[in-house]
C-alpha cells in the first residue's frame, strides 16, 4: 500500500509543532545526555576493574606467601615425622635389649632356684 502525497497531511505550520532543525537539536541533545551517562559508567566500570585488579593482586601474594608457609610446614612436618620414627625405632629397640636382658635374667634366676 503506498500513501500519495496529498493523503499527508501537512503539519509545519502547526502551532507547537517542532522544525526540523528543532527536532535535530532536540536528539543532539538526547545524544549527549546518552555519551555523558556512558562516559559515566565507563569511568566507573573502569574504577572497579582497576580495584579488581588489586584486589587479584593482593590475593596473589597473599596465596604466595601461605603457599611458602605451607611447604615450611610439610618440610618441619617431615622432618618431625622422621626424627619420631628414629626414636620410636630406639625406643623399640632398647625395649627388646631389656626384655632380653629380662629374660636372661629370669632364666639364671630359675636355674639358681
Amino acid at each position: 500500500m503506498t500513501v500519495e502525497q496529498y493523503e499527508i497531511e501537512d503539519t509545519s505550520d502547526w502551532l507547537g509543532c517542532p522544525t526540523p532543525l528543532e527536532t535535530c537539536r532536540h536528539q543532539l541533545r538526547i545524544y549527549e545526555n546518552e555519551v555523558e551517562e556512558l562516559t559515566l559508567q565507563l569511568r566507573q566500570a573502569r574504577e572497579k576493574i582497576f580495584n579488581l585488579v588489586e584486589m587479584h593482586s593482593k590475593a596473589a601474594n597473599e596465596r604466595d606467601a601461605l603457599r611458602s608457609q605451607l611447604t615450611t610446614a610439610k618440610a618441619e612436618t617431615a622432618d618431625a615425622n622422621r626424627l619420631a620414627t628414629e626414636i620410636e625405632t630406639r625406643s623399640n629397640w632398647q625395649l627388646m635389649a631389656k626384655d632380653k636382658h629380662i629374660s636372661e635374667l629370669t632364666a639364671k634366676l630359675r636355674t639358681f632356684t
